[in-house]
């Protein structure tokens, strides 16, 4: 039989915790084994296939799975497609296939290249990244079943052992053949689901481009990054004794029976005559500027003591496959409304910076497990840990990072798309753009480090904070008081800010109108090269890329000043689905950070061959043979796409061992 297109779900069984440690860990786990494997094939009826009780699949099923040209789909096609690659490896390991040149860490996995995703259709169309939350506002007719959750609980992970069960630690069919019955007609569910999907999603197919990008992306989650694990190990055993000797020492200062706790810290505060509402971190630095010596003391090592910079480095250990990699930290089109990356498990886009000039000298204690000296150097052991937590991840041998950036990318996006001609200028010169803002806000001349440096820091929040519509709020949200900025000094700014900016305040404006016209008229519109098109209930902002940008349900509404307003449907920041309110400055966000996106996206096309390994918003971080010119790399990246040949990229990197920010 020649199969085209299979739909699949799988129920599987591992020891390893996939929500700690991913699919990658959890696939590799020697106690994995696939229960059910539920097909369709070619839009047929689904089979389900009862492995765990004896089924086998078909030859021409096997051979489908490693048959680069057969379209494979799933939701969340990472999971079958991974899982799917060390069963075949154990099972048939003369049939698996993999990808890549001998010198990748690929080898271990199916291409991905056949490979289909309906919750990556979901996310393009701005629909939820759950089966579940997709099936309820598509409205389906066959939807994922709600026994699912405990179904799986029961026999898809270790059960405690009890009297009751006969002290055994896995629950298997035999134990509850009801269960199973109505587990093996959850499996076929999920699968009748993803195709309703793809049926209800058919008149707004995924661009092929898109499906490229994907299949980048998956390349990357599949290459992973190299984990120092003795670095890792060393720095969790110094987190937990720097934690003991600081609870200690604030025992003997306190006499409290639990010094981090906030009950009884904010008690005996109180007692010593320092009254406050709340110890988190921003009132704690406040308090410990008035508090005396003693006072501040405790206040600081409780500083130290909140540190939870160890909590990445257990991420990192949780994460860390057989060889030390780890993998699946990204998620292609995590951000629904961009369609930028989301970062999973470690979170490479929020690791704490370092600022350290002896960050070699430092990494090289905690790996050696050389605590005194760290004490002794060191006054602050959880911070010293927490600037260390990139350091973790390194190059193989033979390699080094060579880790390239955009230099100012939304600022040089939206200046293009704005054609805002002096920020274009500044921008072709090389100058500093917070000092060019502030020189252009202050008419004067400003250089950091020079004549009128001190504006540069009233440039570079403003520039910071007021690009999207923002005022005198979102400079107070970016921390203009804590700077120093006076109150009084606020809204002077952001008057400033918007006179010199008089093409970006008129582009928030122009694509407030756009949106509300083919809001309105059901009809397309323009402006500054974006277009905006109502059609079937859905609002699509198209791209220069030519990737669309999804808003579900557009409706003209009222604001709470009484205005008009555009809402929409999508994930808010409770993680429901719920209506959500935009503007003219908020969809010029959206849509610039989407450009930049695919900026970041044109760099990685434009260096193939290169062992990306990791990614974060303007950033690559690629391992490289040294005979590699980073002058190259930097070019490639900043090469302009042909879909925006006017926008003035530059990028900067350096070359090292393991990962920091210069």
């Amino acid at each position: 039989m020649t199969i085209h297109e299979m739909s699949i779900d799988l129920e599987t069984y591992s020891d390893v915790d996939i929500k700690k440690s991913g699919v990658y860990k959890y696939a590799e786990s020697d106690s994995f084994e696939i229960l059910l494997f539920g097909v369709s094939i070619d839009g047929a009826p689904v089979v389900v296939y009862d492995l765990a009780c004896g089924d086998t699949l078909p030859e021409d099923i096997i051979n489908a799975l490693v048959d680069d040209t057969v379209i494979k789909w799933a939701f969340n096609a990472v999971f079958e497609r991974v899982c799917l690659s060390y069963w075949l490896k154990r099972n048939y390991p003369e049939k698996f296939k993999s990808y890549g040149p001998e010198y990748d860490t690929t080898g271990n996995y199916l291409n991905p290249v056949s490979w289909r995703c309906t919750m990556i259709w979901s996310a393009y169309m701005g629909l939820p990244l759950s089966l579940e939350g997709v099936g309820a506002v598509l409205g389906l007719k066959e939807q994922k079943m709600k026994e699912g959750k405990d179904l799986i609980r029961y026999f898809c992970v270790p059960c405690k052992p009890t009297k009751a069960n006969g002290g055994r630690t896995r629950n298997l069919p035999c134990h509850a053949p009801n269960k199973w019955a109505i587990f093996k007609s959850y499996n076929e569910r999920d699968v009748v689901t993803e195709m309703g999907i793809k049926e209800k999603l058919h008149k707004f197919p995924v661009p092929d481009f898109i499906w490229d990008e994907y299949h980048l992306d998956q390349q990357i989650n599949d290459r992973g990054i190299l984990v120092d694990m003795q670095l890792v190990k060393n720095a969790i055993a110094f987190d937990e004794r720097s934690k003991s000797d600081i609870s200690s020492q604030m025992k003997d200062m306190t006499d409290l029976e639990n010094p981090n706790s906030v009950v009884q810290m904010k008690a005996w505060l109180s007692d010593q005559g320092l009254e406050t509402d709340t110890l988190g971190k921003k009132a704690v630095a406040e308090l410990i500027k008035e508090a005396p010596d003693d006072l501040a003391q405790v206040l600081s090592l409780r500083q130290q003591l909140a540190k939870s910079s160890v909590k990445k480095y257990q991420a990192m250990e949780n994460a860390a496959c057989h060889d030390t990699r780890a993998r699946g930290m990204f998620q292609f089109y995590g951000a629904n409304r961009t369609g930028r990356w989301a970062g999973r498990l470690i979170q490479l886009q929020n690791l704490p910076q370092n600022h350290m000039d002896d960050l070699a000298e430092a990494r090289e204690l905690v790996r050696q497990g050389d605590y005194e000296s760290l004490e002794m150097l060191y006054d602050d052991i959880p911070d010293t840990l927490s600037q260390l937590i990139r350091t973790a991840f390194i190059a193989k041998p033979g390699y080094k990072f060579y880790v390239a950036d955009f230099a100012a990318i939304e600022a040089r996006v939206i200046a293009a798309i704005a054609n805002e001609t002096w920020r274009q200028e500044a921008f072709a010169k090389g100058l500093d753009i917070y000092c060019a803002s502030a020189s252009k806000m202050f008419n004067c001349p400003v250089e950091k480090h020079g004549i009128n440096g001190h504006l540069r820091q009233k440039g570079k929040i403003a520039e910071l904070a007021l690009g999207y519509g923002g005022s005198v709020g979102a400079l107070k949200a970016m921390g203009a008081l804590d700077m120093g900025l006076a109150e009084e000094e606020l809204q002077p700014l952001v008057d400033a800010w918007r006179l010199s900016n008089p093409n970006i305040v008129s582009l928030w404006w122009d694509v407030d109108t756009a949106v509300k016209n083919a809001i309105k008229m059901h009809s397309s519109t323009e402006t500054h090269g974006i277009k905006f098109t109502w059609r079937s209930g859905m609002l699509f902002t198209t791209l220069p890329s030519g990737r669309k940008l999804t808003y579900i349900k557009p409706r003209i509404g009222e604001n709470k000043f009484g205005g008009e307003s555009v809402t929409y449907e999508g994930i808010g920041s409770t993680k429901k689905w719920e209506r959500l309110e935009s503007y003219g400055p908020k969809f010029v966000e959206n849509i610039v950070q989407a450009i930049s996106r695919d900026l970041l996206m044109n760099a990685m096309k434009n260096l193939p061959g290169a062992l990306i390994c990791g990614h974060v918003h303007d950033e690559l971080l690629i391992e490289c043979k040294e005979e590699v010119s980073l002058d190259d790399v930097c070019k490639a990246m900043a090469h302009n796409p042909e879909w925006f040949p006017d926008i003035l990229l530059r990028a900067d990197g350096y070359i090292t061992s393991f990962y920091k920010k210069d």
